[in-house]
C-alpha cells in the first residue's frame, strides 16, 4: 500500500486529469442512462416464465405485468347493457397489442358489481417501454371518458397503479434524493471535521457515483440494467464512498496531528486506513455475489452494478483523494476547530464502561437483535397488498380500487392468472368451479385466440401473493395438467415461482460466502476467533434488519406514521435477498474498521483492555458518523415513489443503524473483552493455510494459551 501510494503521488496530475476526465463523462452518462433501463422482472427456467413467454410472443402483451383495471361506475338510468359501456371498453386498447376483457366482451355478469351500475374490465399491457403504465391509465381514463354518458366516472387501478405514490419521473428522483442525502451527509462531515474538509468527502463521492454511472450506461450496451440500480448506485454510492473519504482522512490527520506532515503523512495514513479501505471494499463486493450467480437477470444486474459501486469507491478513496490531501489538504483542513491528537474522550469512557460491565452489555445486544430476529421469523414474502398500496397511492388508482370493493369485488381481481390452451382443448368451466376463483372466461376474437392456441383469464378472489391466492394459482396448475400443452402464466405466477428460484439456493450461497468472509477477515486480523465473531454478529444483525421489515411494514408499526401507508401484510419478495448482498458488506466495513484498529494497538502494546479502549476512541465517532451518512442516504432512497424501493431502503437503513449502534457500540467491544487473549489466538496450522507469517511463540498473536473468559487482557 505504501508502494502504491508513492505511485499515486509521483503521477498526481495523471491522476487528477483521469478523475476530471470520468467526472465529466459520467455527467453526461448519468442524463442517459434512465433511458436504457428496464423494468423486466423475468425469472429464466421457471415454468411461470416460460409461460409468459410463449404469451408475450404469441400475443405481444400481458404475462409479466399486472394489467391496468378501469373501473366504470354509470350513473342512476343507464344499463350496464346499454351499446355505449361497450364501446367505452373498446376504446380502451388506446394502441395497438393491447389486450382488453370485460362483461362487454364476455358476457359474463361477474364483471359487474353488485350494485349493478358498477362495471370493470382489464387491460393487458406490451412489455414496459416507453410509455409506462402510468401514462396508458391516463390514456385510458381520457378515453373512455369521451364515450361514457355524463355523469359516469372511470378510474383507472392495478397494482402497478396503486404502486405508484407519485408522478414523479425516475431521473429527477434519483438527483433530488443525492441532493438529500448530500445534504444530511455534508452536516454530519461538517461536525466530524469542523473545517472545510467535510467537503473533500462529497467531491469523492461525486466522482465516484458518476464514474460508476458511466459503467453501468456501458453495460447496458451489453446486458439488460434493472431501474433499481438508478437509486443504488446514487444512493450507497454516496454512502460507502463518503465513508471511505472518511476514513482515510480521519487517519491522514491523526498522523499530521502526530508531527508528520506532507506526503508522508499520506503515505502513512495509506499504509494503515488504505488497507482497511481496500478490504473493505472487497468485502461488500463479496457480499454480492449471492446476486451475481442467480439466474435471473434484474437481480444479475443489480449484483454486478452494486460491485461497480465499493470498487469504484475504493479506487477513487485509494488514488483521487491522495492528491487532494497532499496538494490542497492542509489549506482546505481550516479552521481545524477539532484535532485529533488524541482519542476521543467520550469514547474511550465509552469502551471502559463496556468493559467494565461486559456481561450486562453483552446481554442488552444479544437481547435487542435477538428480539428482533424473532420477529424475522414470520417474514412473508409477496407484494403488498392492494389496500395497504391505496392509501398512498395517486386519487386515481385509490378512487377505482375503492369504486371496486364497494360494489363487493374482490381484490385478486386485480392479479389474473393467464391460461394459455391449444385451440380446441376443453373451456373454463373446471376452472371457473375451483376454490378461490371468482371467475374464468375464455374472452373470444383474435386478440385471445392465436396460432392454434387461446388465452383463458382466472380472476382469483384473493390476491396472488396471499396465501389463498398463491394457493389458487396450484389449483389452477393442477387442473391443466391434463391438457397437453398448456401453460399457466401471470405476473402472480411467475412471483410464486420466483420466490423458489431465488431463495433455493440462498443457503448454499450463504455457505460460500461465509466461508470466504472469514478467509478474509482472518488474513486481516490474523485471529480465527475475531473472523468467526465478525461473520456471526452479521447474521445477527441481518436477522434484526429482517425483523423490522415485518414490524415496520408486514405489521405497520410504523410505516403509516412516516410514509403514510398502512401495514402491507408481506415484504416485497426480492427485498430480503437484495438486503443480505448489500448489509452483508456493507456492516462488514465497520468491524475492519474497528477491529483494525483494536489489532494495530494490541500489537503495540500486548494489551487486549487497551485494545479495545484505543480502538473505540479512535474508530467510535468515525463508525458513528459513517453509519448515520449511510443511514441518511438511505432514508433519502424511502422518499423513492415506489412501495418497494421504500421497503428496501427500510431494510438498508434498519441495519446500518443496528450494525453501528448495538452490535459495534455494545457487542464488538463486549464480546472482544469477554474473550480476552483468545481473539488473538492464531494457530501455526492456520497461519500456513492462510499463507500468514507463523507468529513466534514470544509475541502478543502468537501467545496459544488463552486466558479466562472473564479476565481481561
Amino acid at each position: 500500500m505504501i508502494r502504491f501510494s508513492h505511485f499515486v503521488l509521483r503521477h498526481r496530475l495523471a491522476v487528477t486529469l483521469s478523475w476530471l476526465v470520468l467526472f465529466l463523462a459520467g455527467g453526461v452518462a448519468a442524463g442517459q442512462l434512465s433511458d436504457q433501463l428496464t423494468r423486466d422482472f423475468s425469472f429464466p427456467s421457471t415454468a411461470a416464465d416460460e409461460a409468459n413467454e410463449a404469451i408475450l410472443t404469441t400475443y405481444g402483451n400481458g404475462a409479466r405485468t399486472y394489467p391496468l383495471v378501469p373501473v366504470v361506475v354509470l350513473p342512476e338510468g343507464t344499463s350496464v347493457d346499454a351499446p355505449v359501456v361497450g364501446q367505452a371498453f373498446e376504446a380502451a386498447a388506446v394502441a395497438p397489442r393491447l389486450r382488453v376483457v370485460s362483461y362487454s366482451s364476455t358476457g359474463d355478469r361477474r364483471f359487474i358489481g353488485t350494485d349493478g351500475r358498477t362495471v370493470f374490465g382489464l387491460v393487458f399491457l406490451p412489455p414496459a417501454g416507453p410509455a409506462p403504465a402510468s401514462d396508458r391509465g391516463s390514456e385510458i381514463t381520457q378515453a373512455m371518458s369521451r364515450v361514457l354518458p355524463a355523469g359516469a366516472t372511470v378510474h383507472v387501478t392495478g397494482l402497478d397503479e396503486l404502486s405508484t405514490v407519485d408522478d414523479t419521473g425516475s431521473g429527477s428522483s434519483v438527483l433530488t434524493e443525492t441532493l438529500i442525502g448530500a445534504l444530511g451527509a455534508l452536516v454530519v462531515l461538517a461536525f466530524v471535521f469542523s473545517s472545510l474538509l467535510a467537503l473533500v468527502p462529497l467531491l469523492v463521492a461525486a466522482v465516484s457515483i458518476l464514474t460508476t454511472f458511466l459503467i453501468v450506461l456501458g453495460l447496458t450496451a451489453f446486458s439488460e440494467v434493472s431501474f433499481i440500480v438508478q437509486f443504488l448506485v446514487a444512493l450507497i454510492g454516496l454512502g460507502v464512498a463518503i465513508d471511505y473519504s472518511l476514513l482515510l482522512v480521519t487517519r491522514w490527520r491523526e498522523e499530521r496531528a502526530h508531527g508528520h506532515s506532507g506526503d508522508d503523512a499520506v503515505h502513512r495514513a495509506m499504509a494503515s486506513a488504505g488497507q482497511s479501505v481496500l478490504f473493505s471494499g472487497v468485502t461488500v463486493a463479496i457480499g454480492l455475489i449471492a446476486l451475481v450467480v442467480l439466474p435471473v437477470p434484474f437481480m444479475r444486474s443489480v449484483g454486478y452494478a452494486g460491485m461497480l459501486v465499493p470498487l469504484v469507491s475504493v479506487l477513487v478513496t485509494l488514488t483521487l483523494l491522495p492528491v487532494l490531501l497532499a496538494t490542497v489538504g492542509r489549506r482546505v483542513d481550516w479552521p481545524r476547530l477539532r484535532r485529533e491528537d488524541n482519542a476521543s474522550r467520550f469514547w474511550c469512557r465509552w469502551a471502559s464502561g463496556v468493559v467494565r460491565f461486559r456481561w450486562l452489555a453483552a446481554a442488552v445486544g444479544v437481547l435487542i437483535l435477538g428480539g428482533l430476529a424473532v420477529s424475522a421469523t414470520g417474514l412473508k414474502l409477496g407484494d403488498a397488498d392492494s389496500a395497504a398500496l391505496a392509501r398512498s397511492a395517486r386519487p386515481a388508482a385509490a378512487a377505482g380500487l375503492a369504486d371496486l370493493t364497494r360494489a363487493g369485488v374482490p381484490s385478486g381481481v386485480l392479479t389474473p392468472i393467464e391460461v394459455l390452451i391449444p385451440d380446441g382443448a376443453a373451456g373454463p368451466a373446471e376452472l371457473d368451479r375451483l376454490p378461490g376463483s371468482y371467475a374464468a372466461v375464455a374472452p373470444p376474437g383474435a386478440a385471445w385466440q392465436r396460432d392454434g392456441t387461446r388465452l383463458l383469464v382466472v380472476l382469483p378472489h384473493d390476491e396472488a401473493s396471499s396465501d389463498g391466492g398463491k394457493a389458487t394459482i396450484t389449483r389452477v396448475r393442477d387442473s391443466v395438467d391434463a391438457i397437453g400443452g398448456a401453460q399457466v402464466g401471470g405476473f402472480g405466477v411467475l412471483e410464486k415461482d420466483a420466490q423458489q428460484a431465488l431463495y433455493g439456493p440462498l443457503p448454499f450461497l450463504l455457505a460460500v460466502i461465509g466461508l470466504i468472509t472469514f478467509i478474509l477477515l482472518a488474513r486481516a486480523f490474523r485471529s480465527l476467533l475475531l473472523a468467526l465473531k465478525a461473520v456471526l454478529l452479521n447474521l445477527l444483525s441481518l436477522a434484526a434488519s429482517y425483523g423490522v421489515l415485518v414490524l415496520v411494514w408486514q405489521h405497520g408499526y410504523g410505516s403509516e406514521l412516516v410514509w403514510g401507508i398502512p401495514a402491507t401484510g408481506t415484504v416485497t419478495f426480492w427485498v430480503p435477498l437484495m438486503c443480505f448482498a448489500f448489509l452483508y458488506g456493507l456492516s462488514m466495513d465497520y468491524e475492519v474498521f474497528i477491529l483494525a484498529r483494536m489489532r494495530e494497538e494490541y500489537d503495540r502494546t500486548g494489551q487486549t483492555r487497551t485494545a479495545i479502549v484505543e480502538g473505540i476512541g479512535r474508530t467510535g465517532r468515525l463508525v458513528t458518523s459513517a453509519g448515520l451518512i449511510l443511514f441518511l442516504a438511505f432514508l433519502s432512497l424511502s422518499t423513492a415513489p415506489s412501495t418497494e424501493i421504500k421497503i428496501l431502503a427500510t431494510g438498508l437503513g434498519a441495519g446500518i443503524l443496528l450494525d453501528a449502534t448495538v452490535v459495534r457500540c455494545l457487542l464488538v467491544p463486549a464480546t472482544v473483552s469477554l474473550f480476552g487473549r483468545w481473539n488473538w489466538w492464531l494457530p501455526n496450522w492456520a497461519a500456513r493455510l492462510l499463507r500468514l507469517p507463523v507468529p513466534a511463540p514470544d509475541t502478543p498473536a502468537g501467545t496459544p494459551a488463552p486466558t479466562p473468559l472473564t479476565r481481561v487482557g
